[in-house]
């Protein structure tokens, strides 16, 4: 009797799907904001709304972790709650941190290298919206979940290869040492993102395994 008078379930992959979809909205503006970075008020606009991305995300997660407080019984393990909600919020995190250390440092151009890395960057977090919500399905495919992390970790590995070219050249052909500093960074957290989406991915499949 004690039991259903308990609060049960929630709506946790109602969350995790909300979340996810503020993930490829952000990421689709980091893209965007490269394709028009000559326009400062093109620049502008993608960064508001990725800082809103990244502030809508955030309220998600805050009530993500407000309702784990208060449900009894959930769907899946209170950990894997906690980890995969945090994981997907790094993502966010990282694209707004990209956009922030671009404007501080005042980053004249984007390098191609770059460009690419967000593009990845947009697919990756695609397949993390598929992932997320594969898992939340009460009929969810083991396969077809599994593949889906397979492609995030094929684009982890793409951006991997597209970071160390990029820094290859980047030592090779600039000349200016603080160029060189301000792009590495911007490399660093472009391919971060990605490292992310795997996370992610390796949850939701450790998750999956252990649900079916």
């Amino acid at each position: 009797m004690f039991g259903r008078l308990l609060p049960k379930e929630g709506r946790f992959f109602d969350l995790f799907n909300a979340h996810a979809a503020q993930i490829v909205r952000a990421a689709h503006e980091l893209a965007l904001l490269m394709q028009n970075y000559e326009s400062r008020e093109d620049r502008e606009q993608h960064s508001r709304v990725i800082d809103d991305a990244e502030h809508a995300a955030d309220r998600i997660t805050a009530e993500t972790i407000r309702m784990l407080h208060k449900t009894f019984i959930t769907p899946l393990d209170r950990d894997h709650i906690h980890q995969l909600v945090n994981a997907m919020d790094d993502i966010c995190d990282l694209i707004q941190d990209s956009t922030q250390v671009m404007s501080l440092y005042d980053l004249k151009r984007i390098t191609p290298e770059a460009a690419r890395l967000a593009d990845i960057g947009v697919k990756c977090c695609e397949r993390v919206r598929d992932v997320v919500e594969q898992v939340g399905k009460q009929d969810g495919n083991f396969e077809a979940i599994l593949r889906t992390c397979e492609e995030i970790d094929r684009l982890e590995s793409d951006a991997d290869r597209v970071m160390r070219s990029g820094m290859s050249k980047l030592f090779r052909e600039e000349q200016d040492t603080r160029e060189i500093i301000k792009m590495k960074e911007v490399y660093q957290l472009l391919e971060a993102v990605t490292d992310r989406c795997l996370d992610v991915a390796n949850l939701a499949e450790g998750i999956s395994l252990e649900n079916s």
